[in-house]
């Protein structure tokens, strides 16, 4: 008579904080100019500025520090409205992936020109330059080309490794840096990629009650890349 297999243990959905603070920011060439310039405010060269990156490279993160330096307020880049000019009008906003196709020109404009007036300021994240975003309003795509502009690299060796350590840290998780390496020179290049990839492998290693090694590294990167590919192939 075959054994009846165990059922493997399901852990806890626990809910891990991650740090998003300053102190939690690892800084590398890739964005110290960034980080360098959201750190000089209120002494900003222009009353609005825009980081431009790739998906992952952190430029929201950066937003998010900064929002919590000056007390700005947020604002989607789809509806900018009476709210969004009323804070404008006392204190600092940031806007989000400006570059959506749905972007309220309108409203962005309006809310330059109430920032410029109030000398307040305005930060934006987007994936491109405002001259890639497509905008139709001349006058709005006028006030972007005024605004200070500093692009951000795709997240760097140094960069990725110093996030995925301090992931596993926020998880209270100590990996060898042998298998951070081999993380490094398998995954896909961005902040989101290593986020998935953390969690992925702590879920993994407390279900099966195992730490994480570069075995399991490797069936997990290899899992994922499978999923990628299936996505692709749709």
């Amino acid at each position: 008579m075959a054994r009846a297999l165990s059922p493997r243990q399901l852990p806890l959905d626990l809910a891990y904080e991650e740090g998003r603070s300053r102190d939690d920011l690892v800084v590398t060439p890739a964005n110290e100019v960034a980080v360098g310039l959201v750190e000089s405010w209120p002494d900003w060269p222009a009353a609005v500025v825009v980081l431009a990156g790739p998906m992952g490279s952190g430029k929201t993160h950066l937003g998010e520090i900064w929002c919590d330096q000056c007390g700005a307020f947020s604002v989607s880049a789809t509806a900018i409205e009476a709210e969004a000019m009323a804070a404008a009008e006392h204190g600092p906003v940031f806007i989000d992936d400006a570059d959506s196709p749905l972007l309220d020109e309108t409203g962005l404009f309006h809310l330059i020109n109430t920032v410029r007036s109030s000398h307040t300021h305005l930060l934006l994240t987007a994936r491109h330059l405002p001259s890639a975003w497509g905008v139709k309003l001349p006058d709005l795509l006028s006030r972007l080309r005024a605004a200070a502009a500093v692009e951000m690299r795709e997240p760097d060796e140094m960069l990725l490794a110093g996030v995925i350590v301090k992931l596993f840290a926020d998880r209270q998780v100590s990996v060898e840096p042998h298998v951070v390496q081999f993380i490094l020179r398998r995954m896909e290049r961005s902040l989101s990629a290593a986020q998935r990839i953390v969690e992925r492998l702590d879920r993994v290693a407390l279900e099966r009650k195992i730490r994480i090694s570069r075995a399991l590294a490797s069936e997990i990167l290899d899992e994922m890349d499978w999923g990628q590919q299936g996505r692709l192939d749709l």
